[in-house]
């Protein structure tokens, strides 16, 4: 058997194996910037990259800004102000019709609502710098692609009218809402849905040449409402606003790798993080994807977290203890494999 400073120094290989993918696609120019954040137990490491001069480097973190929604969702069903099983319409009287009447928020939350990824009219609302609340009309009144329940399509608008639900219940706008449920609590002091307190220049910018069709494609007619613009950075969409340093990404997914129960009950956590779909239905946590699938090859059934198309991952396997955080600011469908990816593969290694 490896003794403990054997194993201690092939752990580290691994992790600067990890961080080596990052350096060399830096140094290629592939990407401009990047963080790496890895915890195990007591084991802290982190790496940056070309513009990520700082641990504490602000990301636009995509879709890993939906959990982090959820989550200040969830401190209201802690509250008992919601149930899963409640129908949408009990929030938002104006979702009915045509099937939406059967919508519950526990469908909004898994991806089986029926409400699209993108509105239709995204390109046309974002051109026109359209505030959250006009996003939530055309939500509102958007066909459903399905019955709910019925299958699993992943819905940035069911994330969406999810918040509308929360700042309904909790009458402070979603922005705020985020910071004080969730930020506050967890000392994420370089964290914010949309720029709050920040400037656009605290931000790292993302490689738009590389972005994905809803924000632009690269289109240099795209720059007035793109990832960098100041109108997509301020408006802190839940689907996709969040900006957050990797440390702080690591904080808020150690909330539920250790059911620490700042924020929500460890009951609650626990609930987020088990299976809420229907048999032949992909698996689906409470904002979370879950199972070995959340993370990278050799991750355990337990893992949990999210990814974002601005180039950023996060998981968290309680088999191992170990939070993994990558973000980028590579577009995620710049290349395949994506060099987030291969340096998370790496950290999934290390841990085996």
């Amino acid at each position: 058997m490896l003794g403990k400073p054997l194993l201690a120094a092939l752990h580290q290989d691994r992790l600067n194996e990890a961080a080596e993918v990052l350096a060399q696609a830096t140094a290629k120019n592939q990407i401009r910037a990047a963080v790496l954040h890895v915890f195990q137990r007591d084991t802290v490491f982190t790496k940056t990259f070309g513009a990520g001069q700082s641990e504490n480097s602000m990301f636009l973190l995509g879709s890993i800004s939906k959990p982090i929604s959820v989550v200040a969702l969830m401190t209201l069903f802690d509250k008992g102000e919601f149930g899963l099983d409640d129908p949408v319409r009990k929030f938002i009287p104006q979702f009915i019709g045509e099937g939406r009447d059967k919508v519950t928020m526990r469908h909004l939350l898994t991806h089986v609502s029926g409400l699209p990824d993108q509105l239709a009219e995204n390109d046309r609302l974002r051109r026109t710098h359209a505030g959250l609340p006009e996003f939530v009309e055309h939500a509102i009144r958007t066909p459903l692609q399905f019955a709910p329940g019925s299958k699993y399509q992943y819905s940035s608008m069911a994330i969406l009218l999810a918040a509308e639900v929360a700042q309904k219940i909790s009458g402070v706008g979603f922005l705020e809402f985020v910071d004080r449920a969730v930020y506050q609590p967890l000392g994420m002091k370089h964290s914010t849905m949309g720029l709050g307190r920040f400037k656009l220049t605290d931000m790292v910018p993302c490689q738009t040449e590389f972005a994905a069709p809803e924000a632009g494609a690269g289109d240099p007619t795209a720059k007035d409402w793109d990832w960098n613009s100041p109108y997509w950075r301020k408006l802190g969409a839940p689907w996709g606003g969040a900006h957050a340093s990797a440390p702080d990404v690591a904080r808020f997914l150690s909330e539920f790798l250790l059911a620490k129960g700042q924020v929500v009950k460890p009951e609650t956590a626990k609930l987020m993080l088990s299976n809420q779909n229907g048999p032949g239905i992909t698996p689906r946590g409470l904002g979370f994807g879950i199972g070995a699938a959340a993370g990278n090859p050799g991750c355990s059934e337990n893992t949990f977290g999210h990814t974002g198309s601005t180039g950023t991952v996060a998981w968290a396997d309680p088999a191992s203890q170990t939070i993994c955080v990558v973000l980028t600011s590579l577009p995620a469908r710049a290349i395949q494999p994506h060099p987030r990816d291969l340096a998370a593969a790496k950290v999934a290694a290390a841990m085996q």
